[in-house]
């Protein structure tokens, strides 16, 4: 198949227009990489400009700095065509590259930021228009602030679950303030191989900033802080998969919680200053062992408050461009023209983008000061049925058929980000909120303990009921609202 680009003109070569891929971050190599496997779509990446790589040649193409440069690049490689592939930049930087393009006689596409979150693979078919806004039913908000890079820049950074869809994000994003270090810490060498390969461009895995350890070993954290004693502590490593949390409830309990108590601990014993726990909307009156375990690892964070590391809890909606999440898996479906599944007609979720999640973990290091919990402003919840059909609509489709699997147990037809015991607090930044709860109860240590010993004995009943005393607001919902007639394959509720 011949793809036609409007406006574009085809040249004698058969290979296509010579075109620079302006941005060599993970949306741009991937993009590339597609083109230069995809003759038939006519752009034949000739080069990259980017202006925050040290490197000379990225995938096998030249790099060429700084962006401005981008006409006299384009004059003497004769280039073309160009597309900028750099989600997060902002909407007058883009202007600015679009116009200095076109003035140089190029032809321009670009991925639209949302596009590069909802898929991190950036295939070819997201070159396409498609409004966040519309999908999200509210403007994409970017929080950051320079007050949150200048907390970042020169110091010591550690990510645990660095390998993971939010803990890679993380630190793609921190590299580019000038961290002295960026420690990446995973249990999985994969996830390890591939992200300094995105981030560095070798991947070599010979550095002593790429760390392989379980959170769920203290001995094993307390060596790595005391080798590496980062600064500032983004704790995303935890297990998310609601439906297997709910079977497997021990360990729920030995990383969500234990492996969370781990991290902090060593943080303050070996002198770190901020520390920031990635949490889920569904720790707020939770009805899952996912939700039950991530609002009990947000009280062990609020039990360590008052000691030399600044603390803070954030809790998400369900991000796009997370693996297995809804948007992903909706694609793949669409793609294989099979139905899609969706648990409940009424389902309703929070989403955010990539770029919003990380946007909301950075502001909320350099904002933190008595171990809130923060929550972006995310609006009003989705409905699932409005998203897959709005998905439909902006790609074109004809109606799609919509398969109901049931709600599973565990999941909420709704979520919310507070507690009904939870005050909402104004932050110093008008898109986000704050909350501190009540201080657990005085035995909390002792039922902790009892809790981690129940988990290592494999007693997941005895857990639950652990859960529930320590958790008070967890209810559990251990049946479906209505009869499921297939496994819905999303791991976070949809």
């Amino acid at each position: 198949m011949v793809l036609s680009w409007p406006g574009i003109r085809h040249t004698t070569d058969a290979n296509g227009l010579r075109t620079l891929v302006v941005g060599a971050g993970e949306a741009g190599r991937t993009l590339a990489r597609a083109l230069r496997r995809s003759p038939n779509y006519g752009l034949v990446p000739i080069g990259f400009l980017d202006d925050a790589h040290g490197l000379t040649r990225v995938t096998g193409l030249p790099l060429y700095r700084p962006i401005q440069a981008l006409p006299e690049v384009a004059r003497a490689h004769r280039a073309e065509a160009c597309v900028v592939a750099i989600p997060s930049l902002p909407a007058p930087r883009l202007a600015e590259i679009v116009d200095a393009a076109r003035t140089a006689g190029l032809h321009v596409r670009y991925l639209p930021s949302f596009l590069a979150a909802v898929e991190r693979d950036a295939r070819i078919s997201d070159l396409r228009q498609l409004r966040v806004e519309s999908l999200l039913g509210r403007r994409e908000l970017h929080v950051a602030s320079e007050k949150a890079a200048a907390l970042i820049a020169g110091r010591r950074v550690l990510v645990t679950g660095a390998g993971g869809s939010i803990g890679s994000e993380l630190c793609r994003q921190i590299q580019r303030f000038g961290p002295a270090a960026l420690y990446l810490l995973d249990h999985d060498e994969s996830n390890l191989h591939r992200l300094q390969l995105e981030i560095t461009g070798s991947g070599l895995l010979d550095s002593d900033e790429i760390i392989i350890a379980d959170i769920r070993d203290q001995r094993r954290i307390d060596q790595v802080f005391a080798a590496t004693r980062p600064e500032l502590v983004f704790h995303a490593a935890a297990h998310k998969h609601l439906p297997l949390l709910e079977r497997h409830v021990c360990e729920g309990v030995k990383s969500n919680v234990r492996g969370t108590q781990n991290v902090v601990q060593a943080a303050a014993r070996h002198g770190s200053s901020h520390f920031v726990l990635i949490s889920t909307d569904k720790a707020a009156d939770p009805t899952s062992v996912l939700g039950a375990t991530k609002r009990l690892a947000e009280l062990v964070i609020q039990r360590e408050a008052g000691g030399p590391v600044t603390l803070a809890s954030v809790r998400f909606g369900n991000v796009l461009g997370s693996r297995g999440s809804f948007l992903s898996v909706l694609a793949d479906q669409i793609a294989r023209d099979q139905p899609v599944t969706v648990t409940h007609p009424d389902v309703t979720r929070f989403f955010m983008t990539v770029e919003e999640a990380v946007g909301l973990v950075l502001e909320t290091a350099a904002m933190a000061e008595y171990a809130e919990t923060f929550v972006l402003d995310m609006g009003e919840p989705v409905p699932i049925v409005s998203l897959v059909r709005n998905y439909a609509r902006q790609l074109k489709l004809p109606e799609i058929e919509i398969r109901y699997t049931g709600l599973r147990p565990g999941e909420k037809l709704s979520e919310k980000v507070f507690s009904d015991s939870e005050e909402r607090v104004r932050s110093a930044h008008s898109k986000i909120w704050a909350t501190r709860s009540a201080e657990p109860a005085e035995d909390f240590a002792l039922l902790l303990a009892d809790l981690y010993e129940a988990a290592d004995e494999g007693d997941s009943a005895r857990s639950k009921d652990l859960l529930r005393r320590l958790v008070p607001e967890y209810a559990p919902s251990d049946r479906p609202e209505t009869p499921v007639s297939v496994g819905a394959p999303y791991p976070d509720g949809f």
